[in-house]
Parts: structure tokens; sequence; C-alpha cells
């Protein structure tokens, strides 16, 4: 029962989210959404601030359940980047109006809502994990050294990529869809390239800067 309530509150806060925007969204907003009293949604969530954090589990688990169905397997590395790159954005895509008060909310180390958060671990874990089977169905070979920290790289490239679309103005965000269609490439042309004698050093300094792949959980 209390598992029901807390999903019914997360439901009709991501709604309120995506139509009316996180300003105008209060707690009494999402409580009626919901069909509960303000002071059971209380009891649940202490503000729709930590409502965000949920807001970001929900979206990493259809982002990686919409990608796992669409990689292909032994495809090019460029290739299945490509979609996982694309869909996180189509997950998204509702949210973008919402994006820049999300990022805010994320920004700050103490946030639950943070990536890098401990709260967000499992959700964090569920991303590189993501990534890891995206390197684990390509056709590339990758350097030992680099292979158990590549997927937190390819995550934290997904970063970067959200926050391009955060501020991208253009229309359904073309530009950062251009960006992910020449980006990927690019990426595994870098993998392709780190196995050469040349590189070895450069590796080393980048696999000493990434901590190893969380288990997925």
């Amino acid at each position: 029962m209390a598992k029901d309530t807390r999903e019914r509150l997360v439901a009709a806060a991501l709604a309120l989210f995506r139509e009316a925007g996180y300003q105008a969204t209060t707690m009494r907003r999402i409580a009626d959404e919901a069909g509960l009293s303000l002071g059971n949604a209380y009891y649940y969530f202490s503000g729709k601030d930590e409502l965000v954090h949920e807001l970001y589990v929900e979206v990493q688990r259809e982002h990686r359940d919409r990608a796992l169905a669409d990689l292909v397997a032994g495809a090019s590395l460029a290739d299945n980047l490509r979609v996982v790159l694309h869909a996180g954005l189509d997950v998204m895509a509702p949210y973008h109006g919402f994006g820049t008060t999300f990022v805010q909310q994320a920004l700050p180390a103490s946030s639950d809502a943070s990536p890098f958060s401990e709260r967000s671990a499992d959700a964090r874990s569920m991303a590189v994990g993501l990534m890891d089977h995206v390197v684990a169905t390509s056709k590339v070979r990758v350097p030992g050294g680099l292979r158990g920290r590549l997927p937190t790289l390819l995550w934290i490239l997904y970063l970067g990529v959200t926050l391009h679309w955060v501020v991208d103005a253009s229309p359904d965000q073309v530009r950062t869809r251009a960006l992910v269609d020449r980006l990927a490439p690019v990426v595994a042309k870098a993998v392709a390239l780190a196995r050469l004698p040349v590189a070895r050093g450069l590796v080393d300094d980048v696999v000493a800067l990434v901590p190893p792949t969380e288990p997925p959980r």
C-alpha cells in the first residue's frame, strides 16, 4: 500500500513537471493529482525538490529500457553509442522546459538529485551499466586498461550531452541531435586509436583519472 501511494505521487509529480513546469507545480497540486491529502503527500516526500530525484531515477530507468531494445549486437561502437545517446534525448524531450531547473537542483554536491550523490548510486550504476552494455554489444576492441573505465567515461560524455541539450534553444533541440551524430564517430575513433602504442601513455593517464565501473544494480 505504501509503495503504491509513493508511486502515485511520483507519477503525479512527473506528469505535472512535464505539463505545467517546475515552478507552477506545488505539493498541493501533486497531492490533488494523486488523489491524496497534502499531509499524506508530505508524509512520503519532504517537498517537490525530493521528487526531482525521483524524476532522475525514472528517466534513467526509461532510458535504459528503451536503449536496450534498440542496440544491435555486432554493430559499430559509433552506431550503438548514437542509438543510446538519441534514446536518452527521446526520453528527456518532454522535460526540456524543466531542464534548467533540474540542473540547478542537481549541481550542488549535497543535492540528492546530483548524478554523483550517494542517493543517486542506483541510478548512476544503471546508467554506467547501460554504457557497459553498449561496449560489450558493439564490435570494438578496447585496450585492457581502458575497458573497465570506458563505461564511466561514456556516461560522463552523456552528462555533457545532457547539459548541451538543456541550453539548446533550437527547435526540438536539433543542434544537440546533430552534435550526437558527429560525436559518436569521434568517440569510436578515439577508442580505436587508444590501441596504438603511441597512445598508451594517454590511455594510462585517462585510466588514472576515472574510477572503475560500478557493478550494475
